[in-house]
């Protein structure tokens, strides 16, 4: 299955955390969930993905970087990963969300 398709289902089912820093990135450009989620819905491809290390466990994961649209035009930039348990997807956590500075 398309990765992005996995995201944006998972978005749908609202199986999202948001990071710490992604709250507060959110908060300074007074972003809502809904807009984040408005933004992944939309996108139409994911622009990157990135091999990177877990600080915390010091494995390899992958992460996704996704600009997208809102319905009233906010160009969101995303950075997350999903997560799996026991093999199942489970969420998709966000670790950045915040307005694109690519206009």
């Amino acid at each position: 299955m398309d990765t992005l398709v996995r995201i944006k289902r998972l978005v749908i089912a609202r199986n999202v955390l948001f990071t710490q820093k992604a709250e507060s990135e959110m908060y300074t450009d007074s972003l809502t969930p809904e807009l984040v989620y408005e933004s992944i819905l939309n996108a139409p491809a994911i622009f990157k993905a990135l091999r990177s290390r877990n600080p915390r466990t010091k494995k390899t994961e992958r992460l996704y970087v996704i600009k997208g649209l809102t319905f009233d035009g906010i160009d969101i930039y995303t950075k997350g990963k999903i997560l799996k348990k026991e093999g199942v997807d489970i969420f998709y956590v966000l670790i950045s969300s915040k307005k694109s500075t690519d206009v």
